[in-house]
């Protein structure tokens, strides 16, 4: 089978690869030649994914000669909900410290909102949806909990894994190993239940 997952981000490819079956051959934006921007402007994960599951699909279906090759498209929307936050920043979660959009800035907010905060409870929940050829699409989701570290840990994975700390555990998603990370993590859940529904069609 043959899946597009609606990326050109290095590192969630690369989770994504290590999470599904080696069956299952995921291709990014890139690999297929898709350049158009997608503007996420939803206002919720779910929202957010569907909009660049359906995006993906409809150029495909455009681009009839490529979609001969291919069996659908998945994409993607986590958010990092921290609770004395309010849950922020949830849908913003890419982009929370402003333009241009860059991780190590967001993580430096995350850790400036929470100085004064007793309450570092926090969950990452990301949200899938698939398209697959002639059938409507479906949403699975998956997510973790854990708590919000004191300052930066590890040199491992991306975006706000070094100061999330997952239940269970006392180091940071950026100091466990991938092999880890990727049995515990929102994502790897919600690829779960992803990987369940294929097998199903």
């Amino acid at each position: 089978m043959r899946l597009v997952f609606a990326t050109n981000n290095a590192h969630k490819l690369d989770e994504v690869r290590r999470i599904l079956p080696q069956a299952i051959e995921v291709l990014s934006l890139r690999d297929i030649g898709f350049e158009a921007d997608i503007v996420e402007d939803g206002d919720t994960l779910e929202a957010n994914s569907r909009i660049k599951a359906e995006q993906v699909y409809a150029w495909l279906q455009e681009h009839g000669d490529r979609m001969e090759h291919i069996d659908g498209v998945f994409a993607d929307d986590t958010g990092l909900e921290i609770a004395a936050l309010g849950g922020q920043p949830g849908v913003y979660t890419a982009r929370w410290a402003g333009e241009p959009a860059n991780d190590a800035n967001n993580r430096a907010k995350a850790l400036r909102e929470l100085q004064d905060k007793d309450d570092r409870s926090a969950r990452f929940r990301t949200v899938v949806t698939l398209r697959i050829k002639g059938r409507e699409a479906m949403q699975m989701d998956g997510e973790v909990r854990g708590r919000m570290a004191m300052h930066e840990q590890g040199d491992h994975g991306f975006g706000y894994d070094p100061i999330f700390m997952p239940e269970g555990y006392d180091k940071t998603f950026a100091q466990l190993p991938a092999e880890v990370k990727n049995t515990i993590s929102h994502r790897a859940n919600a690829m779960a239940k992803l990987k369940a529904k294929l097998e199903q069609i």
